[in-house]
C-alpha cells in the first residue's frame, strides 16, 4: 500500500561549515528518502538553514554585513555541499522565512492561550560595552573547580566539569573583554512544568499515545532518565526568549523580545514544507493536522534529541498539531577512532573532501556499511576506507560489467542474445550455486538469479529500519558470488569453443549486475545512473527487480563506471585540513613530529631598516566585487574600496583558495603604492597580502574588527 511521508533532517546552523560529521546524518536520511521512492511511496524531504540567534548576529557584525546576507552567503555554501554528495532535499529553505515566523506566532498564541506562557524576572550577564545580554556560551573565565583560564560560562573544555555562569571567576566578555554585569530582565517561558506536559511526555516518550513508540529503546532509555517516573515533575519550564539586540522573530506582544532560537528552529519544517506545498499544490494540513494519517520521520543527532522528544512534541501537542512518527536519532562521527581534529586534518569540510578530487560516492558507501539504525558512534577509518571502496565498488560490484560486457559485444554486437531461463531451485543457497557451477551446470545461472531477486524483500526491511550495513553486506555476498560463477564457468575459455556457454554466462552476469544496481541505488544514485545507462535501460525502481533484460536489448559501450580511490588522495586530502600546527620538541612521538615538519617556516628573509619598510605603504581595502578572469588559471579580479574616490581593480592570485563570491563584503590588506602594472587581462593597481606555506593552502590577510577602509597599516 503506498504510504504518504515527510521526512526531515536536523537544520544545520548558519555560523559554520558542513563537515563529514555533518553528512553522516544527511546521508543516512537521503538514502531512507531515495529508498522510499523507488518502493513508490509519496516522499518529501525537507530541511532548512537555522538561522537565528547572537552568534550570527555578532558574526555578521564583525564580518560587516547584515545577518541577512550573511545568512543567505552560507544558506548558498550549504546547497551547493548537500548537493554535491547527492543529497536531494525536495525543498531546503531557511528558518528566517515568512513561513517560519507565522508558524511561530501561532504556536506562541496557541500556548499562551493554554495558560503555558509565563512570564518571570531573571538574573544575566551583561555587557556594558555591546549594551546586550550574554549567553552562557559568550561568558568566559577561570574553571570554578580546575581554576583553567578562558573556559567557557556553562562547562570546562578541561577537567568537564559543568556550572553556571555565575560560578566563573574573574568573568570577561568573549564578545568585547569586557567585565559583564548581573543585571535583571524579564524572560517567557514555556511552562514544561505544567502537570499536562509532564502526563503528555510520559505516555507519549513510552508509545503509549502512538500505535508503535516513537522513539527507538535507548533513546526511550534516556527519555525516562530525564521524565522520572509518573508524578516525578522532573522538568523545569524552558526559556524561549532573548532580549534585543538579538536576530530572530520578535515576540508579537513583546517589543525587544525575541523568540529563542530552539523554538522557531525546529518550526522551520514546518516553513521549508509550507513553501513545498505553495510550490507543488500540497496540502499542509493533510500532513501536520491532528489525527492525519501521513506519516513524520525526523533523522537527528543524539545531541539534540532533549530538545525534539520533549520540547518539539509537547509545543506541537498544546498548539493543535500533530506530533512526529518516529524520531531516528544517530550517533556521532569520529575518523581513525578519535574525535574529529584540526590539528590531525580529520576535522574534514565537505568543500575540502570534494576539492581533493574524491568521489562524493565513496563517503556515501562507507557511511551506509556502518549505519544501523541505532544511537553508536561511527568511526571513518581512513585506511579501511580505502581498502572497502577499492575491494567492494571497484574489485566486487563494478567488475562484473566491466568483464561480462567485453564478451557480449565481441560475441553478439552488444546485443542480449540468450533469454533467461525461469528455475527456481528452492533448496539451492549460495554454496550449492557455486558448487555446481564449478561442475559446469548451467542451471545454476537462473538459480543465481532467483536467488538475487529472493534478497529484494530482505534488503528493502534492512532499509527500511536503517540498517544499511545489514543491506550492504548481503548485496556484497551476492556480487562476490556472481564473481566466483563466472570464474567457474570461465567464458574467456568457453568463447573459443562453446559461444552460446559464453554468451549464456555474460548475461547472467549482466543481469545480476543490474539487480544489485537496483539495490545499491539508494546509496549511489549517481553511479547506478551510470550504470543503468550503460545497460542501455531507464531508471530503475524496487519493483523492477522481477523484470530481466530482454532477448534482442542492446547494451551500450562500457566506460569506467568508477576509479579506484588512491590513498595518495586522502593524505592530501587531511594535509590541506591541518590547522594551527606548532613545531614540537624532539622528544615527542615520531608522528607528531612529522606533523611539525608540515609547516616548517621558510626561511627568514634579510633585514631591512625601517626606512625600507616605511617606503610601503599598506592600507585596510574593503573588498567590493570580486569575480573569475575568463582565460586565467590563478586569477580573481578584486575591486577595492580604500577609502579613495574611485575603487581600484587588483588581480589576485588566489582562485584554487577563494570562491569569489565568498569574498565580496570582507576586509583586507593591499599595498596601495605598488606601481600600476599591465597584464593580459587589465591594469592591476596594487596587491593584496596573503600568508602561505610548503603545506597547501593560501589565507588572505583581514584585519580585526573595527578597522575602515583606507586605515594605514603601520
Amino acid at each position: 500500500m503506498s504510504r504518504k511521508i515527510l521526512v526531515t533532517s536536523a537544520l544545520p546552523y548558519a555560523n559554520g561549515s558542513i563537515h563529514l560529521g555533518h553528512l553522516v546524518e544527511y546521508i543516512q536520511t537521503d538514502i531512507w528518502v531515495r529508498f522510499q521512492k523507488m518502493q513508490g511511496h509519496t516522499c518529501h524531504y525537507v530541511c532548512a538553514d537555522d538561522t537565528h540567534g547572537t552568534p550570527i548576529m555578532l558574526r555578521a557584525e564583525k564580518e560587516g554585513i547584515t545577518p541577512e546576507e550573511l545568512i543567505a552567503r552560507v544558506w548558498q555554501e550549504h546547497y551547493d555541499d548537500f548537493k554535491a554528495f547527492h543529497v536531494e532535499f525536495d525543498h531546503y529553505g531557511s528558518t528566517n522565512s515568512k513561513a517560519t515566523q507565522v508558524f511561530s506566532n501561532t504556536i506562541y498564541g496557541k500556548l499562551k492561550t493554554a495558560g503555558l506562557i509565563a512570564q518571570r524576572s531573571i538574573e544575566q550577564f551583561y555587557d556594558p560595552l555591546k549594551q546586550m545580554f550574554l549567553p552562557d556560551r559568550f561568558i568566559k573565565g577561570e574553571c570554578p573547580k580546575c581554576g583553567a583560564n578562558d573556559q567557557y560560562g556553562d562547562n570546562c573544555e578541561v577537567c568537564g566539569a559543568a556550572y553556571t555562569p555565575a560560578e566563573v571567576k574573574n568573568p570577561y566578555s568573549a564578545v568585547s573583554g569586557a567585565k559583564p554585569e548581573m543585571r535583571e530582565s524579564v524572560h517567557y517561558f514555556f511552562k514544561l512544568s505544567d502537570p499536562s506536559c509532564q502526563k503528555f511526555l510520559q505516555d507519549w516518550t513510552t508509545g503509549k499515545l502512538t500505535k508503535e513508540p516513537p522513539l527507538q529503546a535507548e533513546a526511550a532509555n534516556k527519555m525516562q532518565e530525564w521524565l522520572g517516573e509518573a508524578g516525578d515533575n522532573k522538568l523545569t519550564d524552558w526559556d524561549i526568549s532573548r532580549d534585543a539586540p538579538y536576530f530572530g522573530f520578535e515576540i508579537p506582544d513583546a517589543t525587544g523580545k525575541y523568540f529563542y532560537v530552539w523554538l522557531d528552529a525546529p518550526v522551520g519544517y514546518m516553513g521549508s514544507f509550507q513553501a513545498l506545498c505553495e510550490k507543488e499544490s500540497l496540502s499542509f494540513d493533510e500532513y501536520w493536522k491532528v489525527g492525519s494519517k501521513t506519516e513524520l520521520y525526523h533523522f537527528i543527532g543524539k545531541d539534540i534529541l532533549y530538545f525534539h522528544a520533549l520540547f518539539w512534541p509537547a509545543m506541537l501537542q498544546h498548539a493543535g498539531y500533530r506530533t512526529p512518527t518516529k524520531l531516528f536519532a544517530h550517533g556521532f562521527l569520529t575518523v581513525n577512532g578519535e574525535k574529529m581534529s584540526k590539528s590531525r586534518g580529520t576535522f574534514i569540510t565537505a568543500k575540502s573532501y570534494i576539492d581533493a578530487g574524491l568521489n562524493p560516492e565513496y563517503l556515501r558507501y562507507y557511511y551506509a556499511t556502518k549505519l544501523n539504525g541505532s544511537m553508536e558512534d561511527i568511526d571513518l577509518n581512513l585506511e579501511d576506507f580505502v581498502a572497502k571502496v577499492n575491494s567492494d565498488l571497484i574489485g566486487k560490484y563494478v567488475n562484473i560489467a566491466s568483464r561480462a560486457s567485453g564478451f557480449i559485444h565481441r560475441l553478439y554486437d552488444g546485443e542480449i542474445a540468450r533469454k533467461e531461463t525461469q528455475r527456481d531451485f528452492a533448496t539451492w543457497d549460495a554454496t550449492s550455486i557455486l558448487h555446481e557451477a564449478r561442475s559446469g551446470n548451467t542451471n545454476s545461472l537462473p538459480t543465481l538469479l532467483g536467488l538475487l531477486r529472493g534478497d529484494a524483500k530482505e534488503i528493502a526491511l534492512s532499509y527500511e529500519f536503517r540498517d544499511y550495513g545489514k543491506a550492504i553486506r548481503r548485496i556484497m555476498e551476492r556480487a562476490d558470488l556472481v564473481n566466483k560463477v563466472y570464474d567457474a564457468f570461465k567464458p574467456w575459455e568457453a568463447a573459443k569453443t562453446n559461444k552460446n556457454l559464453a554468451g549464456e554466462i555474460c548475461v547472467a552476469s549482466l543481469e545480476a549486475f543490474r539487480l544489485l544496481t537496483i539495490y545499491l541505488s539508494p546509496v549511489l544514485p549517481k553511479l547506478a545512473g551510470n550504470a543503468f545507462e550503460f545497460l542501455n535501460l531507464p531508471k530503475q525502481n524496487w519493483p523492477d527487480v522481477n523484470s530481466q533484460l530482454r532477448l534482442g536489448h542492446k547494451i551500450n559501450e562500457y566506460k569506467h563506471l568508477m576509479t579506484r580511490l588512491d590513498p595518495k588522495q586522502i593524505e592530501a586530502m587531511v594535509v590541506a585540513n591541518q590547522e594551527n600546527l606548532k613545531p614540537m620538541p624532539e622528544t615527542h612521538s615520531p608522528t607528531r613530529h612529522t606533523e611539525a615538519q608540515q609547516h616548517a617556516i621558510t626561511p627568514i628573509a634579510d633585514t631591512i631598516s625601517i626606512d625600507d619598510f616605511s617606503k610601503i605603504d599598506l592600507r585596510v581595502a574593503k573588498i567590493i566585487n570580486a569575480e573569475h578572469v575568463e582565460g586565467a588559471e590563478k586569477l580573481l579580479k578584486l575591486t577595492l574600496d580604500i577609502g579613495e574616490e574611485k575603487p581600484r581593480t587588483v588581480f589576485a592570485g588566489i582562485k584554487s583558495a577563494y570562491d569569489p563570491a565568498k569574498l565580496i563584503g570582507r576586509m583586507t590588506v593591499m599595498v596601495a603604492n605598488l606601481a600600476p602594472r599591465k597584464m593580459k587581462f587589465g591594469m592591476s593597481e596594487g596587491m593584496v597580502l596573503a600568508a602561505s606555506g610548503d603545506a597547501p593552502g593560501l589565507f588572505i590577510l583581514s584585519p580585526d574588527d573595527g578597522a575602515q577602509a583606507g586605515m594605514k597599516v603601520k
